[in-house]
């Protein structure tokens, strides 16, 4: 299979979960399906959402946490089977579609307004 054939097959695919609306700015918690051997467990990752990219199929997003000390970023594909839900935790207030400058920022400048829904 070429690229285009594979990217093709993978846009046919109809089977998405639906999930909540968020944007940039927003904390979400992802609970991820996890298979270990023969054991499967659900993970979850709790972060704020840094940009949402692409469409359909091919769609993805960023989500950026701080463990311990340290950033943590995952990019989670919209349709990937191993996603089991989406949570919305809080509404952020930004004015822009990808806040790549929150990798820079510390402690309470790292914060965003949130959002009245």
């Amino acid at each position: 299979m070429s690229k285009n054939e594979n990217l093709q097959y993978v846009e046919n695919l109809t089977e998405m979960k639906e999930f909540p609306e968020f944007n940039a700015g927003d904390t979400i918690t992802v609970n991820y399906r996890i298979v270990e051997g023969g054991k499967e467990r659900l993970q979850k990752f709790q972060g704020v959402v840094l940009q949402r990219r692409g469409s359909g199929n091919t769609e993805t997003f960023t989500v950026r946490k701080i463990s311990g000390n340290t950033g943590v970023e995952r990019i989670f594909p919209v349709a990937s089977p191993f996603i089991d839900s989406i949570i919305v935790n809080k509404y952020g207030k930004v004015r822009r579609a990808r806040i790549f400058y929150l990798r820079g920022l510390k402690g309470k400048k790292a914060r965003i307004q949130e959002r009245r829904k």
